[in-house]
């Protein structure tokens, strides 16, 4: 499968200079109870289920938009000059959210909206003017989260998180954020596709599990929520596909479930914990090797290289090796191993199914802590 290219994500909108450089960074749900009936071929939906459609986009949009928050980022730029340095604003969007650990309310963005800025640097628009300074931030650039706390306010608006986990393919969703710096904007579409991990964002971002939808994401919407039609966050935009740095229909938003997996270590432990294996994946698994290798189908990650004095070679993983489970769950692909190794805690066993030279092969290794392999390895 080959990568996706013209991948935009970050921050939004970068001014550097004066000049305006970009780089950025849906789900009809059936009240419950109802029943949905597709229309036969050429028949027409009625006015008044069109009328009901549009009520609940304007019905949510009204409820989650007091929440969405335009966030500003002046970051350093690097040096233009012996003795001179240059500054880069950024600027991206947020949700406002509430959790019972936390007296004060909590703004989710992306980490490379706010990246190297201290809570100083960082400005806070809020839906009805007011400008804020964050008291705390916590950041994880590996899934591209972060958290601004908004001290001495009360009473906000806040929106609800919902389960991402539940989106299906096809679902109408909102996204709302603050494309090209017009605040409040609303966007509508579907999700268009679940688990995207095919795709580079950068060096840091490791964690890639993605949210696919043609819902219109642009410049200045990074961080912003991606809603479903009960008015929950289902995910935090990060990224769009295009060619000329413009919505081409194809975008992407974090599964607010791994937001929250993330968001919960942060603020208990101030860092995310990882485990790890040890060895690089190939980054794309082609029909062709799969079939040289001899499998009937593209399956599974494929072991490009096992680093030595790591969990993956005590285990005697191989380069070439494929592996295609992890205790008895199916391998997709190379991220979808990522995925599942990083949220196992270290020390764990873990049972690998791996197919090498034309036979499955049963393995066992132990999960190591990623921070203590995170500057040589992948899992």
């Amino acid at each position: 499968m080959k990568r996706l290219q013209s991948i935009l994500l970050f921050g939004v909108c970068a001014l550097v200079g004066g000049a305006a450089v970009f780089v950025i960074g849906p789900h009809w749900q059936t009240p419950a109870g109802a029943q949905t009936t597709l229309s036969h071929p050429g028949s027409l939906a009625s006015s008044s289920d069109i009328l009901k459609i549009a009520d609940r986009f304007e019905a949510v949009a009204r409820l989650v938009s007091p929440s969405v928050v335009y966030v500003e980022a002046t970051k350093p730029g690097g040096v233009v000059a012996p003795g001179k340095s240059r500054s880069v604003e950024e600027s991206g969007s947020g949700v406002v959210i509430r959790v019972p650990s936390q007296r004060s309310p909590l703004v989710l963005t992306n980490n490379h909206v706010i990246s190297q800025a201290s809570p100083d640097q960082i400005a806070v628009n809020l839906a009805d003017g007011r400008l804020l300074r964050p008291g705390r931030i916590w950041t994880d650039p590996e899934s591209d989260v972060a958290i601004l706390r908004l001290d001495g306010v009360d009473n906000l608006p806040s929106a609800v998180l919902g389960d991402s986990d539940k989106a299906r393919v096809g679902q109408w969703v909102l996204a709302i954020g603050s494309p090209f710096g017009l605040n409040q904007t609303v966007t509508h579409g579907i999700v268009s596709a679940r688990e995207r991990g095919q795709i580079s964002l950068g060096n840091t971002i490791r964690i890639k599990d993605f949210l696919q939808t043609d819902a219109a994401i642009n410049p200045g919407s990074s961080g912003g929520p991606l809603v479903n039609l009960d008015g929950e966050v289902i995910g935090i935009n990060t990224a769009i596909a295009s060619h000329n740095g413009s919505n081409s229909g194809v975008a992407f938003s974090i599964p607010i479930n791994l937001v929250k997996r993330v968001m919960t270590q942060l603020l208990e432990k101030g860092s995310v914990s990882r485990g790890y294996l040890g060895m690089q994946l190939a980054d794309s698994f082609e029909p062709a090797t799969a079939l040289k290798l001899g499998l009937d189908r593209v399956q599974g990650a494929l072991v490009e290289t096992v680093y030595p004095e790591t969990p993956a070679s005590a285990a005697g993983l191989r380069a070439n090796d494929v592996v295609l489970q992890l205790d008895g769950a199916s391998i997709r692909n190379e991220n979808h191993l990522i995925n599942m190794i990083s949220v196992q805690p270290a020390g764990k066993k873990v049972r690998l199914q791996v197919w090498r030279e034309r036979r499955t092969v049963a393995l066992e290794a132990t999960v190591g802590d990623w921070t203590q392999g995170q500057t040589r390895f992948r899992p």
